[in-house]
């Protein structure tokens, strides 16, 4: 038993150093935003999908595609367009014939969903048919075309990135199909020391040529020991208790009832734990704290709280709603 406890705790260390190694890969071509790559691959690590938003020009779609180009996976883009068709997602089928028999058949052609990593690039750009194409594959891991369902390999990992601003010609996406992403993730301008470092590092003729330093099957068993993690019974009683405090019906904050809508489901609950299992792993330990649990609650709440007019108008957002419920709220 203790020979087969040292060999687990050998593999999540070599597992660990993966992960460290994958971040110096990134660290080579993203010039800080550490807590944005974290997100993003405590997302992958939970066996979630993340929705990033920022302004034009804070390489939103570079971080995506480095994080891919570091790992051993097939990696698509998909640049969502107010044109683009659910079938240029899934895929549709052709008409192809056989030479040899000189019949003719129907063969289903995949379409850029079916890879390992999806970049949904600005996803708020395309109407809400198109956006709702990828619902299937993002919670079943499977899509559907003339009643035959095909499976998606895994792991399978969508990053969508959406932009805050320049709103004309966009297409919100749906309360239910943002509940379908584990982490909501915004992301911010650099410091003054960093942007100093991406003017001088960006603008020379030096390129960097990144390492693949981890396997598909390494993530897969990553998200295995993810769900392994234990969490203490009384921080689930606390993930139970923030969860219900956002919803008008069961709150007992009389601000929650004057500024809130509707608030978190159960599914943000599994999403707290999950993201906070795999942000220990990542940072070397094998137990949540309620430290995790803290630092997860914006991004797993952000999109799932929906903040009323009265809200809106006094300035209320679901992230000043969840930093006074933390607060608030004592385990």
């Amino acid at each position: 038993m203790n020979k087969n406890l040292a060999s687990i705790e050998q593999e999540v260390t070599i597992l660990i150093e993966k992960l460290t190694r994958l971040k110096q890969e990134i660290g080579k071509v993203i010039i800080g935003q550490e807590n944005t790559i974290e997100q993003l691959l405590i997302t992958f690590l939970a066996g979630g999908h993340a929705l990033l938003e920022g302004v034009p020009g804070l390489a939103k779609t570079l971080m995506i595609k480095t994080l891919a180009q570091a790992i051993d996976l097939n990696f698509k883009r998909i640049q969502f367009t107010p044109d683009l068709m659910p079938s240029d997602i899934i895929g549709t089928e052709i008409l192809e014939e056989d030479h040899g028999t000189g019949k003719k058949f129907f063969k289903f052609n995949r379409g850029p969903i079916f890879a390992n990593i999806i970049l949904a690039d600005e996803i708020n750009r395309t109407p809400p048919k198109t956006q709702a194409a990828l619902l299937e594959a993002m919670q079943e891991f499977a899509v559907t075309y003339s009643n035959k369902t095909y499976q998606l390999d895994r792991p399978f990992f969508i990053l969508a990135t959406q932009n805050p601003i320049e709103q004309s010609g966009t297409f919100i996406l749906p309360e239910a199909q943002q509940d379908r992403f584990l982490l909501y993730i915004k992301i911010g301008y650099p410091s003054e020391t960093e942007e100093t470092s991406i003017l001088k590092k960006t603008t020379g003729t030096k390129n960097e040529i990144l390492s693949k330093v981890i396997s598909g099957e390494d993530i897969i068993r990553l998200q295995q020991l993810v769900r392994e993690v234990p969490i203490s019974d009384h921080l689930i009683s606390y993930v139970s208790k923030l969860v219900r405090e956002t919803r008008p019906e069961t709150t007992t904050h009389n601000h929650i009832k004057e500024w809130v809508s509707w608030g978190a489901g159960p599914r943000a609950g599994q999403a707290m734990i999950l993201t906070a299992k795999a942000k220990a792993l990542i940072n070397g330990r094998l137990a949540v704290t309620l430290e995790d649990l803290k630092q997860v609650a914006k991004p797993v709440l952000r999109h799932r709280i929906i903040v009323n007019f009265r809200g809106e108008s006094e300035g209320i957002t679901s992230d000043k709603v969840t930093d006074q419920l933390i607060s608030s709220i004592e385990i």
